[in-house]
């Protein structure tokens, strides 16, 4: 039987440099031999990427917060049932675009859903599934949201005010002190090169102290 796989995931508001540093943290993991499973949250299933959709999509109705958190848990259910799981029994690494720190963050903070409700969602759909190391990307609001709008159109999330993503930096930052060392706080103000070495550090920690399994032929 395989030894289980490392859970590994990214967080951080909006423009912090999630998908550039993942597709790094990718290269680099993958380079020293690990067998990895890159997925994404919402989505990551055939079921979990519509909903990303509905998620994100710029629409006139509001949508109501618990509508919101109901479907995120949804997204996540699946994701976990036919991606992460398996992939974790398997004995592969998985490294995940967002997981349930953004619900405390955006929806306990950025929306003001009760702690109490996502706790309970969060037992009910994952059980004991909890990340192994969760590498948090964080930067001032400011600097997040010009780098977001220098993208392009923006979605859903990314058009709340400046409060909301002060909000949510905040909450992330409370649950990284609260997380018994669970959490790596990366410096995502810093010059590209900079976060990258932070970057570097922590994956050569996590193949020293958990060892690579390599994939199967």
């Amino acid at each position: 039987m395989s030894a289980r796989g490392l859970f590994i995931t990214v967080e951080g508001g909006e423009g912090v440099g999630k998908s550039t540093n993942i597709a790094f943290l990718e290269q680099q993991l993958k380079g020293e031999g690990v067998d990895l499973l890159l997925t994404r949250e919402p989505g990551g299933s055939g079921l979990g990427e519509k909903i990303r959709e509905l998620l994100l999509a710029v629409d006139d109705e509001v949508v109501d917060p618990m509508a919101e958190l109901l479907l995120i848990f949804a997204a996540r259910a699946q994701h976990i049932r036919t991606r992460i799981e398996p992939a974790l029994a398997a004995g592969r690494w998985v490294l995940s675009d967002r997981f349930t720190d953004a619900t405390y963050a955006y929806q306990c903070g950025g929306r003001g859903i009760p702690r109490d409700s996502v706790s309970a969602l969060e037992q009910l759909v994952q059980g004991s599934l909890r990340p192994d190391c969760t590498l948090l990307l964080d930067a001032p609001v400011e600097t997040g949201m010009a780098r977001a709008r220098g993208r392009g159109e923006l979605d859903r999330f990314e058009r709340e005010e400046l409060a909301f993503f002060e909000r949510v930096r905040r909450t992330y930052l409370e649950r990284a002190e609260m997380s018994s060392g669970r959490y790596r706080i990366i410096d995502a103000s810093e010059p590209l090169e900079s976060v990258q070495k932070q970057l570097k550090k922590v994956c050569h920690e996590l193949t020293g102290c958990w060892g690579v399994r390599h994939p199967q032929p």
